[in-house]
């Protein structure tokens, strides 16, 4: 049993603006609007006012007929590259973004910063299962290609496995040397750029803004340095972008499915009803266990995943919230309660348990007489006598004493390091890492005979300081999208900014690193985008609006490629003057 649109949109008897309490007149200046009766009309983001499927899936913008008449295009073949741009335009930007990450990988051929732990400790466990401690000249063996015997003796290490694995899978494929432990990740910085510009895509409903938001990242030096050192915090970022588009599209079959219940009016329209709002049933809904996988893999590379995976599950319940509340239902939360937040846990928070448990298989099955991984004898050796010893099995008792001490090595980590940063400074660049550097003579490894002096040859983990300046505007702008627009895209992106961003600053006191940042950079990418799309203006504007607003967010756009170039060859560990090293050194903390 239906009722009737006319018996359950609410807002039909509510007075006109000017007549609504003065809070709310006052409100509307800085943004905000009050629900108000259906009425038909087209708003800015293309949506019909009145049509409830239209609130609930959006239509996708495509280019008006004027802009294919400005560039002279026929009709048909317009048509043709409307069709194939959704997919198009993000291949192009990802093969752009796969050249530079692939271009020279293999230099500088050295282990540049933290490789010297995770590049060894992913070949060690591809091939034992766990990590092991490799002799002090392991390195300089490594690098001059000579065959490298594994040590057997277990290490401690404190990081979870899935990202070493994913180096370790590179160096399976093309050997153990700097292009094959950094393949993985150059790949996965090159899908990331191809989810980021799909995940925009469904985000804004606009095919242009994902290009354009996956284009920063392309050109984000953070992302591009992390996608060519084979470190954890480029594969964390990976599997949270694929997390929060699993719950993106998610969103989208979840409320196509809710607009198919509603009734339609005699006009067509798909009108609100509180009854099918609050008893349908979502049914089954995979990509919610694709998002509960992805979260898995995501907390068992670096523990920072559980903040994004507790901040992600809430996102999702207030998106199935709105969606009912949109459809009509006059207790939506209560309706959430009862139909989809139980399904909701089950299909995200378990998955994720199983697949972190799942990653420690190689640790598991190792021998648990002192031959196998860090810790895995301790049940049966040191806590034999433990209150627990009858219920659960060794392998679970001894993974579970090996997790109580990472994590007291984590919380108390304060040892003083020269490229540590506070987490403050993060936003503006204020202190980048510096992954490799050395002065090469004149006339050695690319230095002119000329030169003088020394050269420099560095690589620095910096993001593009054009982008992230910009980015600290568009979270206010983000920020204010959502407090007082109640825009929900600008709501995600914020989610994702703080979810990567906010725990660090419980964290103030640890040893603690800018590239930690690269997890929530794929969020500032989208802030940024879509601070860029309200530069442009919206659609129905004046040619003269839209050509000025094009102009400042194209100025914007190519300030951010031209300084990515610039920082080009502190980007890849080429060999320039000093001078010309020291000119790039814009502000004092970079060195």
């Amino acid at each position: 049993m239906t009722s009737t649109a006319s018996s359950t949109d609410t807002r039909q008897d509510w007075p006109p603006y000017e007549e609504r309490p003065s809070w709310q007149q006052r409100l509307r200046h800085f943004g905000y609007r009050a629900p108000g009766p259906a009425r038909g009309d087209v708003r800015e983001d293309g949506v019909r006012e009145g049509d409830v499927r239209d609130r609930l899936v959006p239509p996708y913008t495509e280019p008006s007929k004027r802009l294919w008449d400005t560039l002279g295009v026929p009709p048909v073949l317009a048509g043709h590259i409307a069709r194939w741009s959704g997919w198009g335009g993000p291949l192009l930007v990802t093969l752009l973004a796969g050249v530079l990450r692939f271009w020279n990988l293999g230099s500088p051929k050295a282990v540049i910063f933290d490789e010297t732990y995770y590049a060894k400790d992913a070949w060690a466990l591809v091939h034992r299962g766990f990590e092991v401690n490799w002799d002090k000249n392991a390195n300089d063996l490594i690098l001059s290609g000579g065959a490298v015997p594994i040590p057997t003796d277990a290490a401690y290490v404190v990081h979870p496995p899935v990202g070493k694995y994913m180096i370790g899978l590179g160096e399976l494929m093309f050997g153990f040397d700097p292009f094959g432990w950094r393949f993985m990740t150059a790949l996965l910085g090159t899908l990331s750029v191809l989810m980021l510009c799909r995940i925009g895509r469904r985000l804004f409903r606009s095919t242009f803004l994902g290009c354009l938001a996956g284009a920063l990242m392309a050109v984000d030096g953070l992302h591009f340095v992390m996608s060519r050192t084979s470190l954890l915090d480029g594969v964390l970022m990976f599997f949270v972008l694929a997390a929060f588009g699993c719950l993106v599209v998610d969103r989208d079959r979840a409320r196509e499915r809710l607009a198919a219940a509603l009734p339609v009016d005699a006009d067509g329209r798909v009108r609100p009803d509180a009854y099918v709002a609050e008893h349908t049933r979502i049914g089954f809904r995979p990509w919610r266990l694709a998002a509960g996988l992805m979260l898995g893999l995501a907390i068992g590379t670096k523990w920072n995943g559980l903040y994004i995976m507790a901040a992600f599950c809430v996102m999702a319940v207030l998106w199935d919230v709105g969606a009912r509340r949109v459809a009509g239902a006059h207790r939506p939360r209560l309706a959430v309660l009862r139909r989809d937040l139980g399904w909701a846990f089950l299909s995200t928070v378990p998955v994720a348990v199983v697949t972190y448990f799942a990653s420690w298989i190689g640790w598991i099955l190792s021998p648990a007489d002192g031959t196998g991984g860090y810790y895995r004898d301790w049940a049966a050796k040191d806590g034999k006598d433990s209150d627990w010893s009858w219920l659960l099995p060794d392998w679970w008792r001894s993974l579970w004493h090996y997790e109580n001490q990472v994590y007291d090595f984590h919380v108390g980590l304060s040892s003083p390091h020269t490229y540590e940063s506070n987490p403050w400074s993060w936003i503006v660049t204020g202190r980048p890492v510096s992954y490799f550097y050395e002065s090469p003579a004149p006339g050695t490894n690319g230095c002119p005979v000329d030169a003088g002096e020394k050269c420099a040859q560095e690589v620095l983990a910096l993001g593009t300081p054009m982008l992230w300046w910009a980015a600290c505007f568009a979270i206010l702008y983000v920020l204010w999208r959502w407090l007082f627009r109640r825009d929900w895209r600008a709501g995600a992106i914020a989610c994702g900014i703080a979810a990567g961003y906010a725990p660090w600053f419980l964290y103030q006191e640890r040893t603690i690193f800018f590239f930690y940042a690269v997890v929530f950079l794929p969020f500032l990418c989208l802030a940024v985008a879509m601070l860029l799309g309200a530069l442009v203006g919206p659609p129905r504007s004046t040619d003269a609006r839209r050509v000025a607003g094009a102009t400042a967010a194209g100025v914007l756009t190519l300030l951010i490629a031209w300084n990515f170039i610039y920082f080009w060859p502190i980007y890849t560990g080429t060999t320039i003057p000093i001078d010309d090293w020291r000119a790039r050194m814009w502000l004092d903390t970079w060195v």
